[in-house]
């Protein structure tokens, strides 16, 4: 029995990798060891699991057919130590949380110090990206988004909501005079995401406004965020973003504003471990907390 969860544990690290490297760092082994482990699994099921290729490792039919079978073991493991060890103390272990880069730079730092404080046998990993989170591919456990995914089996809960305004640095507004009416921002540079690199429609902020041209571009809010701070021009930003500096203000509060939503996204299996229902309730109660307080700042 624990040889062959052993090898479901390599198999679903070079599924998940893509390759024998990647699972060998996740996995803490030789890639040429887990290499001998996939090539020994083939042998003993009778039926190649991986092609390769150029692009690394691709699970065939019997690949996919297996990788069901070996996540439902997965999750038998991890029920097994959650009844061994008992549920009800400080959490432990690792986990990773993916999120869009202004979650993750604006927020979760705050939030993920505040659950480390209150279980210090807990590892936390944030990993930032400016584009969808694939859980089906276990780059994180659990995710930030700032939409429902439409398909896959996977458990969504919405968070909380948030606010985005049009701001711009106190430098700039000094340089530039104040701006009163949204037509006077066609004079102005503006800052905002490549739009070819939009990866949610929630984030095509400025089309909402029929403001096209944008001057600068990043696919990083952050980076948008330090223009907006460094005086470069006028961008959308979080307003949970704004307590961080001294010097960006929102200007036409009441004519460009958004709302939008941060929802957390869970593997549906999830929901049987009382480990990640503990973390997940911390993890959004936190974020609903933090985004309260700081925009309350603004």
């Amino acid at each position: 029995m624990a040889q062959g969860w052993d090898d479901m544990r390599i198999f679903l690290g070079v599924a998940r990798g893509e390759s024998l490297s990647a699972a060998g760092r996740v996995l803490r082994m030789d890639p040429a060891t887990v290499g001998r482990r996939i090539s020994r699994l083939e042998q003993d099921l009778g039926a190649p699991l991986f092609v390769k290729s150029p692009l690394g490792y691709a699970l065939t039919e019997a690949g996919q057919r297996l990788i069901t079978h070996a996540e439902r073991a997965e999750q038998a493991m991890q029920a097994a130590q959650e009844a061994v060890t008992g549920g009800t103390g400080a959490l432990s272990g690792q986990i990773r949380i993916g999120a869009p880069d202004g979650c993750a730079n604006f927020l979760l730092p705050q939030v993920c110090a505040e659950i480390s404080s209150a279980n210090p046998d807990l590892e936390i990993q944030i990993v930032a990206l400016p584009r969808v989170v694939n859980l089906s591919k276990r780059e994180a456990d659990m995710a930030i988004a700032v939409s429902p995914p439409q398909t896959g089996r996977l458990s969504v809960q919405k968070i909380t909501d948030y606010q985005l305004h049009l701001a711009a640095s106190l430098d700039y507004l000094d340089q530039n005079g104040p701006i009163e009416t949204t037509q006077a921002l066609r004079g102005h540079r503006l800052i905002g995401y490549i739009p070819d690199m939009i990866f949610d429609k929630e984030l095509d902020y400025l089309d909402e406004f029929g403001l096209t041209r944008v001057a600068l571009a990043s696919n990083s809010v952050s980076v948008q965020f330090h223009w907006v701070r460094q005086g470069a021009g006028l961008g959308v930003v979080h307003d949970f973003a704004i307590p961080s500096t001294s010097n960006v203000r929102r200007v036409l509060t009441h004519e460009i504003w958004l709302t939008r939503s941060f929802y957390l996204i869970r593997h549906a299996d999830d929901r049987k471990l009382e480990r990640m229902n503990r973390l997940a309730a911390a993890l959004a109660d936190g974020l609903r907390r933090e985004v309260a307080r700081l925009e309350a700042l603004t």
